[in-house]
């Protein structure tokens, strides 16, 4: 049996107000375990932690930034991949000082190296602190000109693959009776069906049972819902991924989260993985009754 691949390690660092922070949240919906903050001589430790408990194949996203001061020094000898056991690229972000300097005071953040000085001052500091390191990267990214939308993308580009790319979609069933879930995107009402709670034969059943299933599709309105419903939820996942969000939450509802809303969420979720999303079912309330 083949050895797994190791995941890749991205260190990632540069000049505060670049857009490390959002830079590694990317990273981490792509699906790479990223560690904030972290002094480059633990580089190695969380390498272990994350070979031991999740295996090698997990990719993994460091930031390293100038509030790890002298822990710097080390870190060319805690990164390159004899010594990780992982391919390793060192991302550096950067920005003009003008741009950082309105960056962070629309943030209303001071600089870590500004003491009691001007915030300029502390970015000249960090620039001097970080020449080497900026020297050393494989990917050198100037942040100046993006938005935040923009800087999501070219992370994607850079580290994102076929599948971490990809958008993925929970379909939730639920009854109305027991509330709305808190972080549907969409919701959908399917009380316009005929309830199978009322088929005697078909009551203890539920909305995976085939029976139940055929019942609710075969209804008038079902198959017209379906139809109409599935470009919509295509037009927005496309939407999702333009915008960078790569998760999104369907909900579909009935009285009780038993029959109506199961079948309906199974079905869509079946056509949805038919046109290549990566789709999840969940059924919230069901045996609750």
């Amino acid at each position: 049996m083949p050895e797994p691949t190791p995941g890749e390690l991205v260190i990632v660092t540069g000049m505060t107000g670049a857009g490390r922070s959002t830079a590694a949240k990317e990273l981490e919906d792509l699906g790479y375990f990223v560690v904030d903050n972290l002094p480059p001589t633990l580089v190695r430790d969380v390498v272990r932690l994350v070979d031991d408990s999740k295996g090698i194949h997990q990719p993994i996203a460091v930031v390293v930034d100038v509030r790890s001061g002298s822990f710097f020094d080390s870190l060319q000898a805690n990164r390159h991949q004899q010594v990780t056991g992982r391919p390793t690229t060192l991302l550096f972000l950067e920005a003009t000082d003008d741009v950082l300097v309105r960056r962070q005071e629309a943030a209303r953040r001071p600089h870590p190296l500004q003491g009691s000085g001007r915030l300029l001052h502390g970015l000249q500091r960090e620039r001097g602190a970080m020449a080497e390191i900026r020297g050393d990267a494989d990917v050198l990214l100037d942040t100046s000109n993006y938005n935040v939308h923009q800087l999501q993308d070219k992370i994607t580009e850079l580290f994102g693959t076929a599948t971490t790319t990809r958008l993925k979609v929970t379909v939730i069933s639920f009854g109305f009776k027991y509330g709305i879930p808190v972080d549907a995107d969409w919701v959908a009402d399917m009380r316009f069906l005929p309830n199978p709670h009322w088929v005697p034969e078909l009551r203890p059943q539920n909305g995976r049972d085939p029976d139940v299933a055929a019942y609710v599709l075969s209804q008038p309105g079902a198959g017209t819902f379906l139809e109409q419903y599935l470009p919509v939820l295509r037009t927005i996942a496309e939407g999702y991924l333009h915008e960078g969000k790569r998760f999104m939450q369907v909900a579909v509802g009935c009285t009780g989260g038993k029959h109506r809303s199961v079948a309906m969420t199974e079905a869509i979720a079946g056509l949805m993985r038919e046109a290549g999303y990566d789709v999840s079912t969940s059924h919230r309330d069901l045996g609750r009754e």
